[in-house]
């Protein structure tokens, strides 16, 4: 299965965008759930406690996401390939917040801290109609 797999058409056969694969939504919540548990990025953020300021902060949670989407890579069939670096850098953020002398070894680059625009507010694909 590739990145994206097809989802079926509604009823008047328009078709609407895939789906990401499996194994991405699988690195997501396991992130999610490092992120959340407190031991992401487990030997670089030993002994800081982020989470207080992950609730403070959500502007700190947007990058920290951010950051993790931006720097995933997939190979051809939607497999990630680096889901451990994308923590990491991720990581790296989180730990350059907590502790401002924190050196992010290389740099950030601007294509990975780019936060993107909100998708619209109306979706195009229509919920189903028992909702």
């Amino acid at each position: 299965m590739g990145l994206f797999s097809k989802t079926k058409p509604v009823d008047d056969s328009r078709s609407y965008p895939k789906k990401l694969s499996p194994a991405f939504s699988g690195a997501l919540w396991t992130f999610s759930f490092w992120i959340a548990n407190g031991t992401a990025g487990h030997r670089l953020l030993e002994g800081i406690d982020y989470r207080p300021e992950l609730l403070a902060s959500p502007s700190l949670m947007e990058q920290v996401y951010a950051i993790f989407a931006n720097v995933i890579e997939f190979s051809g069939d939607g497999v990630p390939t680096n889901a451990k670096y994308a923590e990491y850098r991720a990581a790296q953020y989180i730990r350059s917040y907590c502790e401002p002398t924190y050196m992010v070894d290389p740099p950030f680059e601007d294509w990975e801290v780019e936060l993107f625009g909100p998708p619209p507010r109306e979706d195009s694909k229509p919920w189903p109609s028992r909702l």
